[in-house]
C-alpha cells in the first residue's frame, strides 16, 4: 500500500507562483505546521520505506513526517514537472499564455517551452513508484505500507494512473499540500482507497471557494 504524500505549503503556492524545480523553496509555517500534524496522524502505521523526491519542500516535508529510523531513499523520477521557461513565473501571467489552455484541456499533449512534456512526467513517476511497490512487496510481503512524498502534478499523475484515467484527464483531480492519498497495488490491478486526505482540515475548506485546477496542484492558498 502507497501513502501518496504531498510536501507541505510554501510561500511560491500562497504568491501563486510556479516554482517548479527552482532551488530554495523551503516549507512556510503552515507547511511546516501540517506537516508535523501528519506526522502524528501516520504514528500509528509501520512503514517499510519512505522515497521522496529530491527538491528541498519534499525532503523537508520527509524530514518533519517520518521518523528516523524509517529508511529514506531519493527517488528522482518523482522529481516535480520541469517547466522550463514557465518556471519561476507568476500563474496570473502564465494564464495569458496560448499553451495555458493546452495545460487544462488537453494536459497529455502539453510540453512546456525549454522543459518536459507532461506525458513524460506521467510515465516516469508511474512506473517508479509501481517498481517500488513490486521491490517492497517482494521483500516485506503485499502487504506493506510505504510513502512517497512528491508534488501535486506529479501525484496526480500517479493517482490517474492507479484510476485508469488518462493524462488528459488528471485535471478533474485535487491535490492540497500536505495531503495523503492511498494506493493499492495488486494482482488485479489498481485501487485509490483515499485521495487528497487533509485530516479534517477538509471539513473547513468546504466553506471556501476552490480554486481552478492549475499548475502544480492546487494553490494551497486555502490552508490555514
Amino acid at each position: 500500500m502507497l501513502l501518496l504524500i504531498r510536501h507541505g505549503r510554501t510561500a511560491a503556492n500562497v504568491d501563486g507562483i510556479l516554482a517548479g524545480r527552482l532551488p530554495g523553496v523551503t516549507l512556510d509555517e503552515v507547511g511546516r505546521e501540517t506537516a508535523s500534524c501528519l506526522r502524528e496522524r501516520l504514528g500509528g502505521i509501520t512503514i517499510a520505506q519512505v522515497v521522496t523526491s529530491p527538491l528541498e519542500r519534499t525532503r523537508e516535508t520527509t524530514q518533519l513526517i517520518f521518523d528516523s529510523a524509517i529508511p529514506v531513499a531519493v527517488e528522482d523520477r518523482i522529481v516535480e514537472c520541469d517547466y522550463g521557461d514557465w518556471s519561476g513565473r507568476a500563474l496570473k501571467e502564465l494564464v495569458l499564455e496560448d499553451l495555458w489552455s493546452v495545460v487544462q484541456k488537453q494536459p497529455d499533449e502539453m510540453i512546456f517551452p525549454g522543459g518536459e512534456a507532461m506525458l513524460d512526467m506521467s510515465i516516469r513517476a508511474a512506473a517508479a513508484v509501481r517498481e517500488w511497490d513490486e521491490k517492497l512487496s517482494a521483500e516485506f510481503g503485499k502487504n506493506v505500507v510505504w510513502a512517497a512524498v512528491s508534488h501535486g502534478d506529479v501525484i496526480k499523475a500517479i493517482c490517474a494512473d492507479a484510476l485508469g484515467l488518462p493524462l488528459a484527464k488528471f485535471q478533474k483531480i485535487l491535490i492540497d499540500p500536505a495531503s495523503v492519498s492511498v494506493i493499492h497495488y495488486g494482482e488485479n490491478g489498481s485501487s485509490v482507497a483515499k485521495l487528497n486526505d487533509t485530516g479534517e482540515g477538509w471539513i473547513a475548506a468546504l466553506n471556501k471557494a476552490i480554486d481552478e485546477p492549475t499548475l502544480g496542484g492546487q494553490s494551497g492558498k486555502g490552508q490555514k
